[in-house]
């Protein structure tokens, strides 16, 4: 490959699903890789040990300290980082009511503030060389709430807008930022999906677990062509700021746009009865 043409990825949560298979398939096209996650073992039994151009980066993304030494170390490694994806996440399965006050927090510190950490510091080096491009990873659920899942739209919709903030904030700096929302894709996904701990019989998280693990391997998304969508925003002049991937969402997300409209049209004199007379 021309090396003005290969990429330098940084990428969170490498050990499976979607973060593996972008891990790969990057590699298969010459790029070069920072692939960080917190079972670097797991990940070299994966993808093999001595790849050329793989750096493994053991990492909580939890901890800024640890975010940012790993930041440097691969620019150390490799120099530069073009493409930072911001993946790494999981998924609280329970109501509100539900909920402990710890799972709520872990749940936002991963999916939501290793983000921000991750943006935090990497952000100084794309700044600096005046290019880069930030990939961030939502869902539908950053989009449309869903019940028992308060917690993972929070972080969600927490990641689309700081997504769009962030837009704004860097692209005068040649930086550009993609907020990716997909809706379900064949990957491991659904076999780290947690469920709150504390039950409550009438809210019904017995019977989600039950449907939930009975669909895992079931989702009508292609992963491969996830990662391929992936690889070719890194590649594009004038990326998105915003991508929906997946008929599923589509549908929910402008659908649920319709049902806003119609609610705003609905109390639109409420809205505009605030000013002085």
């Amino acid at each position: 490959m021309n090396t003005e043409q290969q990429k330098v990825w940084f990428i969170t949560g490498t050990s499976k699903g979607l973060g593996l298979q972008l891990t790969k398939f990057a590699l298969s096209i010459g790029d070069k890789i920072a692939a960080t996650t917190r079972d670097v073992e797991a990940l070299k039994k994966k993808v093999g040990t001595n790849v050329e151009n793989l750096f493994p980066v053991e990492l909580d993304i939890t901890s800024d300290k640890d975010v940012k030494e790993a930041i440097n170390r691969v620019v150390q490694e490799f120099g530069r980082i073009d493409v930072v994806v911001n993946n790494a996440g999981y998924s609280l399965v329970g109501s509100m009511e539900e909920m402990s006050d710890e799972e709520f927090r872990k749940t936002m510190d991963v999916n939501l503030f290793g983000t921000v950490n991750v943006i935090r510091n990497v952000m100084p080096y794309l700044r600096k060389h005046q290019s880069g491009h930030i990939i961030n990873i939502s869902s539908n659920a950053g989009y449309v709430g869903f019940e028992k899942a308060s917690s993972y739209n929070a972080a969600k919709f927490g990641v689309v807008g700081l997504s769009e903030a962030l837009a704004q904030e860097v692209k005068g700096f040649g930086v550009h930022v993609t907020v990716v929302a997909p809706g379900q894709f064949r990957t491991e996904f659904m076999d780290s999906i947690m469920y709150v701990k504390n039950r409550i019989a009438v809210y019904g998280v017995d019977e989600a677990e039950k449907m939930w693990s009975q669909f895992s391997g079931q989702q009508e998304g292609d992963p491969e062509k996830l990662v391929q969508i992936l690889v070719n925003l890194s590649r594009m002049e004038q990326p998105p700021v915003r991508l929906l991937v997946g008929p599923d969402t589509y549908e929910l997300v402008t659908k649920q746009r319709k049902v806003e409209e119609a609610d705003f049209e609905k109390w639109k004199d409420l809205t505009l009865s605030t000013n002085f007379d």
